[in-house]
């Protein structure tokens, strides 16, 4: 009798603004296409952030500062989003809206030099003694539990593991043991042993072992080659504000009794400086300037500033993107009128990279790319209706009406949106220049302040 196996679960997927985006579509010789790695346009941007990413690559970029200025819907973010996929998984990026710094949780500049430390690596390296083989025999004595006497549990075993090579029998302890039990550790596995720590890893089922499942939810790995007890380099990268988190968190007994803060002392961050440095020179680690990019930087005030044109002096000090859609503005905390909002001795420090409004053409190719990335087909009317919209209002408001039109198509049994399903959507949601109109209309009947 033949069985049916379907499978009924279904992969969880999100479609955010920028999920589209994989990178700043350069060629070779860091010149813009037209349209690539989902991006459209801004040609004079993107190739700006592309020197951005070859000097952030090559270390040369530590402790500077980047803007990006232009109007809102003109690709700042996706720039900033593109510039962490070139830089890949091994460089930190954080992002953050400057808004996140105000926390009745703690003060606003620890929030601020939290994000900087969460944006600068250290990449460990350590070689470590390893005990590294296929299990080809395990064997366990099993005693009674001293605190439940009807339970066993291992006092020792005996383990033998080989390579392609060689084959070696060892007596381990319970400790261990209990982790060869705990993770399932059997016959046919192929296993890391730390020497030192007795840390054991299972790296996967081997293919020569015999088959225990047809289906099961374990890598088939090769059979380790050379001998069994070898040295092995490993390479980690963990994040300064990681090891401030870790070394906070080593107090004494007294520290049990004391409130619970997010706040770090100076005093730690100067101890985990200190010892990174100490790293750094015996050759075991290296830092990984990466990248904080903040969002909406005309909400930040003087006292901010002035502590991140500090912090941008210091050796660790990450590379910093700020984006603005500001003109003159305010600086916050003071009267004082600056470009982007932004003090001038601050602005003066930053290389400043400007966006542009999309032309008609881009607008439409910007609306295909997330209409196809949302799996919404568009009839070409609709097209030429969404593009009018973003092109009269706004980009933003454009693709905002893809999923509404969506569902008035599905509502007609229809698989492509249309034009009247574009109109409708259009009619139920206004824009913001609309809705400036209903205000004004409307303004003896809303409340005021």
């Amino acid at each position: 009798m033949a069985v049916e196996i379907r499978e009924i679960a279904q992969k969880f997927e999100r479609i955010s603004a920028h999920s589209h985006i994989r990178g700043l579509g350069l060629d070779e010789n860091l010149r813009a296409k037209d349209v690539a790695d989902g991006l459209v346009g801004q040609k004079k941007a993107r190739e700006a952030a592309g020197i951005i990413v070859r000097l952030i690559k090559e270390g040369k970029m530590a402790g500077r500062g980047i803007l990006i200025a232009g109007p809102p819907g003109t690709g700042k973010t996706a720039i900033a989003v593109a510039i962490s996929k070139e830089l890949g998984k091994d460089i930190p990026f954080v992002h953050v809206s400057a808004s996140e710094f105000y926390s009745s949780e703690m003060k606003k500049t620890e929030a601020l030099i939290q994000a900087m430390r969460k944006a600068i690596g250290v990449r460990i390296r350590e070689t470590r003694v390893v005990l590294e083989g296929e299990v080809v025999g395990l064997d366990y004595n099993m005693v009674p539990n001293p605190y439940n006497p009807t339970q066993k549990i291992p006092e020792s075993a005996t383990l033998t593991l080989a390579t392609t090579d060689e084959q070696k029998t060892f007596s381990v302890s319970g400790r261990l043991a209990l982790q060869f039990l705990y993770q399932g550790i059997e016959v046919g596995d192929v296993i890391v042993i730390d020497k030192e720590t007795g840390r054991v890893a299972k790296v996967g089922r081997s293919k020569r072992a015999k088959k225990k499942f047809d289906i099961g939810d374990y890598d088939l790995v090769d059979v380790p080659k050379g001998r069994i007890e070898k040295e092995k380099e490993f390479t980690y990268v963990i994040t300064l504000h990681d090891l401030d988190e870790a070394n906070a968190r080593r107090g004494g007994i007294f520290s049990l009794f004391e409130p619970a803060s997010r706040e770090i002392d100076n005093e730690i961050r100067e101890a985990v400086d200190e010892q990174v440095k100490k790293w750094v020179e015996e050759g075991r680690a290296e830092l990984v300037p990466g990248v904080l990019f903040i969002d909406e930087t005309h909400l930040m005030d003087i006292e901010l500033f002035a502590f991140m044109n500090r912090a941008m002096e210091s050796e660790m000090a990450p590379i910093i993107i700020l984006a603005s859609n500001r003109g003159f503005a305010k600086i916050r905390g003071t009267d004082m009128v600056a470009p982007h909002g932004i003090p001038p001795d601050l602005l003066d420090r930053l290389l400043i990279i400007t966006t542009e409004p999309y032309s008609e053409d881009e607008i439409r190719t910007i609306i295909e790319i997330r209409a196809a990335e949302s799996g919404i087909m568009l009839s070409k009317d609709a097209l030429d209706k969404l593009t009018e919209l973003g092109v009269k209002n706004s980009l933003r408001y454009a693709i905002q009406l893809l999923a509404p039109a969506h569902e008035l198509a599905k509502l007609r049994n229809s698989g492509k949106v249309e034009l009247e399903d574009v109109e409708r959507a259009s009619q139920l949601f206004v824009d913001v220049s609309q809705s400036s109109e209903y205000l004004k209309r409307w303004e003896e009947k809303m409340l005021g302040m």
